[in-house]
């Protein structure tokens, strides 16, 4: 279902929680969300549509990657940047990191350990800020 982009910055800083297979479905509405939004939008986290739970999904080409409690582990080259964001309005200067190692589980809750650069890391980072209340 596409679910309302959430504003509201104090609901926005709440640190998400772990993700159960009770909130699977969470990841349907993610998929329609960002898909409904896709001409202006690469990457959404749960918190976004109303869901505090450590669930992102990214665009990667034309398919989307849902990460299930995704856990930046390593960063390296970092650069400044600017950001903009379906529930902010404008952009922000932020620091990212043109390599970072991700911890994660899939949607059957395999556990992987991914390395990402450039633009799809950039992305992570942002979402992941995100599910720890972090607004950039």
């Amino acid at each position: 279902m596409v679910r309302e982009i959430v504003r509201d910055e104090k609901f926005l800083k709440v640190r998400s929680k772990p993700v159960t297979s009770e909130d699977l479905s969470i990841a349907d509405d993610l998929r329609d969300t960002l898909s409904a939004n896709r001409s202006r939008c690469v990457g959404m986290a749960a918190n976004m549509i109303g869901y505090h739970k450590n669930m992102i999904i990214v665009a990667v080409g034309p398919v989307s990657m849902v990460m299930l409690n995704p856990r930046i582990t390593r960063k390296e080259e970092p650069y400044d940047t600017e950001e903009g964001c379906l529930s902010l309005t404008g952009v922000r200067k932020v620091t990212r990191y043109n390599k970072i190692e991700v911890q994660f589980e899939n949607t059957d809750f395999e556990k992987f350990t991914k390395e990402f650069t450039g633009e799809i890391a950039q992305i992570i980072q942002h979402e992941c800020d995100h599910l720890d209340g972090k607004i950039i």
